[in-house]
């Protein structure tokens, strides 16, 4: 892996992050807009922080998540689901995951796994849940390959046009 993980102030680079994210999830200018402000929101939550990852100056990938708090919009949301299956108590004592993207051409360098594992490492919360698009892809693979679970599928969020899972796992996240 040629790229340094480390502290990202996300509010200072959201530009950045979200450039990552349009082109690593496919986002038009609209969503990108949108998911600014939501950004920007969590990164005013108790506990929020984010990492990067740069080659050569240019951020090429990063994390944030924050400790789970259930009056977030994300944890209304999944609640009901996990209620279901009997994993409610995930929502108590988590790390949430929020985003974690890196940009297409520097994929597969272990990147991705580098900043999910700094991230909880540095977490007080005993356990992390995160939610990824529900469907057999390189990003639930590297989740399946820290510990992570599902604990919850086909998990629909207002106007996301595809099913997720929630998934959970111990920490610390299994290594390799």
């Amino acid at each position: 892996m040629d790229a340094v993980i480390g502290p990202l102030d996300l509010s200072a680079h959201v530009d950045e992050a979200l450039a990552v994210q349009a082109v690593a999830f496919g986002l038009g200018a609209d969503e990108v807009a949108v998911r600014r402000q939501i950004v920007l929101r969590h990164m005013t939550h108790r506990g929020a922080r984010a990492l990067g990852a740069t080659v050569g100056g240019t951020l090429v990938g990063f994390v944030y998540g924050m400790p789970n708090d259930r009056s977030h919009w994300w944890s209304t949301v999944v609640e009901p689901y996990l209620r279901a299956r009997g994993h409610e108590h995930w929502l108590d004592d988590s790390f949430v995951i929020t985003e974690l993207h890196v940009h297409p051409a520097h994929q597969h360098r272990g990147i991705g796994r580098s900043l999910i594992t700094t991230i909880t490492d540095s977490a007080d919360e005993p356990r992390s849940i995160l939610s990824a698009i529900d469907t057999d892809s390189p990003a639930r693979a590297l989740y399946r390959s820290l510990g992570y679970e599902d604990l919850a599928r086909q998990v629909l969020f207002p106007s996301a046009p595809k099913p997720y899972a929630v998934m959970g796992a111990p920490l610390p996240l299994r290594r390799g």
